[in-house]
């Protein structure tokens, strides 16, 4: 077996309570204008966020860097129970949608497809937000997508309150 089959993974769960009711949240969520305002990491912007929420419905996702990298992300929606849970594939992409490995945006030890299951709780007017995102690679790669998965549930927050 080669390396990359042999890579230990982990699943990444972030817990957050957001100051807004869950309609709102999950609106941040499926909604391509909303999560433009937080998706990716901070100082990174969304120029293009399709998505089919539906069930089969496919989303192609694009964060850009401050120094203007773009990375691409593509997935289909596994699971969708409204205002309750998102479970979803993810992958590289290219800006076509196509998915690539890892190693195109210099991540060798991402898979090509991870799992992301959102789910939302109602909390007193306030929203408990929990991510799983399944098959992440262990060590320094894993941890750096968990920093910006919290970078952008920061973002969340705020987009949230200004909004």
């Amino acid at each position: 077996m080669s390396q990359s089959e042999t890579q230990q993974t982990n699943e990444l769960v972030i817990e957050r309570v957001l100051d807004a009711p869950r309609e709102r949240v999950w609106e941040a969520w499926t909604d391509p204008e909303q999560m433009k305002k937080w998706w990716g990491p901070k100082e990174f912007t969304a120029p293009s966020i399709k998505m089919d929420v539906k069930e089969g419905g496919k989303y192609l996702n694009c964060m850009r860097s401050p120094d203007g990298q773009e990375f691409w992300s593509t997935g289909v929606y596994r699971e969708i129970v409204p205002m309750d849970r998102l479970v979803l594939t993810d992958s590289f992409a290219d800006e076509n949608g196509n998915v690539v490995p890892g190693a195109h945006y210099g991540m060798p030890d991402f898979p090509l497809e991870t799992e992301i299951t959102v789910t939302f709780e109602d909390q007193d007017g306030k929203t408990k937000l929990t991510l799983r995102h399944a098959g992440m690679p262990a060590g320094e790669m894993g941890e750096q997508a968990g920093a910006g998965w919290n970078e952008s549930f920061d973002k969340l927050a705020a987009s949230l309150t200004t909004s």
